[in-house]
């Protein structure tokens, strides 16, 4: 092959570009452009704006009403739960966020009432990303350990 024969791809863009656009004004181009971003960006989102608002997570629960004893008594117990938990967390936290340390989950466990369920071997299975040797509370699972594990022990069920 010659040279003379060989166009290169800008060229080629160039004159496609020419030949797609002609007879359209520049507001005609904008519309065209809006309609084309305004449907691309949907597919990417995964359906129309109408479909998303169904998505929306539920941010707000109403409180337990009087009658409802169960509600209110998990309320309570989370409640002293998450102030038990940011009494034992230690410093400094790690990017915002809080930590604690191992002598920490042990007299997290004594407090608890929960001793058995606060081992050793249940503080490795957490992963420990911290320079200290420390456990996130609320990113890693931990969170999720203490409420299963004292709902367990409260209505005395089976693991």
């Amino acid at each position: 092959m010659s040279n003379d024969k060989v166009v290169h791809w800008t060229e080629l863009l160039k004159r496609r570009l020419a030949s797609s656009t002609n007879g359209l004004t520049e507001e005609e181009k904008k519309v065209d452009e809006t309609i084309l971003f305004t449907k691309y960006y949907t597919e990417w989102r995964g359906g129309s704006s109408r479909e998303n608002y169904k998505n929306i997570p539920r941010f707000y629960y109403r409180l337990p009403a009087e009658d409802e004893v169960l509600l209110q008594k998990l309320r309570e117990e989370s409640r002293i739960l998450w102030f038990l938990l940011d009494n034992h967390q230690v410093s400094p936290m790690a990017e915002e966020e809080a930590m604690i340390s191992y002598d920490c989950f042990l007299k997290f466990g004594d407090k608890a009432g929960v001793k058995s369920f606060f081992t050793a071997r249940v503080y490795a299975k957490f992963p420990h990303n911290n320079p200290y040797g420390r456990i996130s509370i609320i990113k890693g699972q931990f969170l999720i350990h203490v409420a299963y594990r004292l709902v367990i022990h409260n209505f005395k069920l089976e693991p």
